[in-house]
């Protein structure tokens, strides 16, 4: 149980080290789209192999079509509502504008929180099969929470927040993504097979809507055209951890 906390926090923790690194270094931009163009890739990979794949094999196509559609659905509404009230550029640094409201930084924070929820949630689940934890669901969430942290926190300096406000921030991120981790592992523990993988289609349904939301675009407007083979780098990747 306590091991799905563990691996929830560390996962999440990648946000702290972009974080860090956007207050305390000057990063190219082209760098970050490079980043995230590779966690998009590695996103895809843990989201097709692990939650659509593992859905498919264990619930069948009429529940994984159901969640899967579901959780797009979902997420592109909360993703409406988070962009309406500032959070839409929380992951592009490039249009954060001093002077910005106080409302736009929480709607930063809130849209990040929303990100990192399905991807806790099926890493705690990864823990069900008695394998240990998935290292494609880590390796990808760690990754894609790194130019998350980055430009997410460029954006709340435009804000005006101060240093120490934003690392508490991302530290709450950190602590909504280990407990949701561990409500992952508790919650799916007690469903049925086709329960559970409604739920995780459902995950991958809101991951695949988030990446083509939000990293994509980001991605290429920072790193260019090249970033379409970084993409499919991290792809491959993702497929061979999960050999």
């Amino acid at each position: 149980m306590w091991t799905a906390f563990m691996w929830g926090g560390i996962s999440a923790s990648a946000v702290i080290i972009g974080a860090l690194a956007a207050l305390f270094l000057k990063i190219p931009k082209r760098v970050i789209g490079w980043i995230m163009a590779f966690g998009t890739g590695t996103l895809i990979g843990a989201a097709s192999f692990e939650l659509i794949g593992d859905a498919l094999n264990d619930g069948g196509i009429v529940p994984t079509a159901i969640g899967f559609t579901a959780g797009a659905v979902v997420y592109t509404l909360f993703d409406l509502l988070i962009s309406s009230k500032g959070g839409a550029g929380r992951k592009r640094s490039a249009h954060s504008k001093p002077g910005g409201s106080s409302q736009s930084g929480l709607g930063i924070f809130a849209g990040t929180v929303m990100d990192a929820i399905p991807e806790s949630i099926m890493l705690g689940a990864s823990l069900l099969a008695g394998k240990g934890v998935s290292v494609v669901l880590i390796v990808s969430i760690f990754v894609s929470n790194i130019p998350e942290g980055l430009s997410s926190t460029v954006g709340l300096r435009g804000n005006h927040y101060t240093k120490s406000r934003i690392i508490w921030m991302w530290l709450g991120v950190l602590l909504i993504s280990a407990l949701a981790a561990l409500c992952g592992y508790l919650f799916l523990k007690q469903l049925p097979d086709e329960m559970a993988a409604a739920i995780g289609a459902f995950a991958g349904g809101g991951i695949i809507a988030m990446i083509c939301s939000t990293m994509m675009p980001e991605a290429f407007e920072e790193g260019g055209p090249v970033v379409g083979f970084i993409a499919s780098m991290g792809l491959l990747v993702s497929l061979l951890l999960d050999l």
